[in-house]
C-alpha cells in the first residue's frame, strides 16, 4: 500500500511516516498543500493523510482539487480542529475520514487499513473479490464465477489494481504507475491495450462491462 501525508509539522510528520513504514507500506511526505496536491494528482495513492492548516493551501482546497479531478482516493483529515462543526465540513468536502490531535498512531493505522478496504471489493489474505470476478494470489489469476481467465501477468496486475479500488475511479496515469511502473519505457497508451485484452475474456463470461470507462480520465470496475 502506498500512502501520502500532507502534513507541515516536521514532527507530526516523522512520527507517522515511522509508524506506516513499520507496517511495511510506502510513504511519502509533502510539507505544504500546492506540494502534496501535486503528487496526489499525479501519483498513485492509495491513502492520503491530509492536515488542514497548511500554510499555502489550506487542507479543505487540497481536498477540494482532488476530488475536481474526479480522483477517488481515500482521504483522512488528520487536524487539530476537533469541534463538531469542523468534523462536518470535512466530511462535506469529501473527506473519507477525520482523527483530531492528539491521537494514538494504533487508531490512525487500523483507520488507514479501514479506508484501504476499497467500496464493494473483498480482500483476504489470498483472494479479492467484486460481485462476480475474484483474484487468487495462489493460483496467479482471476475468475468469474470460479472459472479460470487464464490471465497474463500484466492482465493479473491490472485485475488486481481495479479490484482493490472496486468503485473508485482510476486515472490512466495511476493505472499506469502502479502495473508497469515509473521507470518503464512503454508509453500511457498500453493501459487501453492491456484494459482491451481484459474486457476481451471477461465478455466470455458476459461481464466485460464491469470495466467502464470514464471518458477523459480513466477507468472504473463497477457492476453497472
Amino acid at each position: 500500500m502506498r500512502v501520502l501525508i500532507i502534513e507541515d509539522n516536521t514532527e507530526v510528520a516523522s512520527v507517522v511516516k515511522a509508524a506506516l513504514l513499520e507496517e511495511e507500506w510506502e510513504t511519502d511526505v509533502a510539507y505544504n498543500g500546492r506540494t502534496g496536491l501535486e503528487k496526489a494528482l499525479h501519483e498513485p495513492y492509495d491513502v492520503i493523510i491530509l492536515d488542514i492548516m497548511l500554510p499555502d493551501l489550506d487542507g479543505h482546497k487540497v481536498l477540494q482539487e482532488i476530488r475536481k479531478a474526479l480522483l477517488m482516493t481515500p482521504v483522512l483529515f488528520l487536524t487539530a480542529r476537533d469541534s463538531v462543526q469542523d468534523r462536518v465540513i470535512g466530511l462535506d468536502f469529501g473527506a473519507d475520514d477525520y482523527l483530531t490531535k492528539p491521537f494514538d498512531i494504533a487508531e490512525l493505522v487500523a483507520r488507514i487499513r479501514a479506508l484501504s478496504r476499497r467500496k464493494g471489493s473483498i480482500v483476504q489474505e489470498d483472494h479479492i473479490a467484486y460481485r462476480r470476478i475474484s483474484l487468487s494470489s495462489q493460483a496467479h489469476d482471476g475468475f468469474v464465477d470460479k472459472k479460470a481467465l487464464h490471465l497474463t501477468v500484466k492482465e493479473y496486475e491490472l485485475l488486481e489494481y481495479f479490484l482493490i479500488n472496486a468503485e473508485q475511479i482510476l486515472t490512466r496515469q495511476q493505472i499506469f504507475y502502479r502495473v508497469w511502473g515509473f521507470n518503464s519505457d512503454s508509453g500511457s497508451a498500453v493501459v487501453d491495450v492491456y484494459v482491451h485484452y481484459l474486457r476481451k475474456k471477461l465478455t466470455l463470461h458476459e461481464c466485460d462491462d464491469y470495466i467502464q470507462t470514464v471518458r477523459g480520465v480513466g477507468f472504473m470496475l463497477k457492476e453497472s
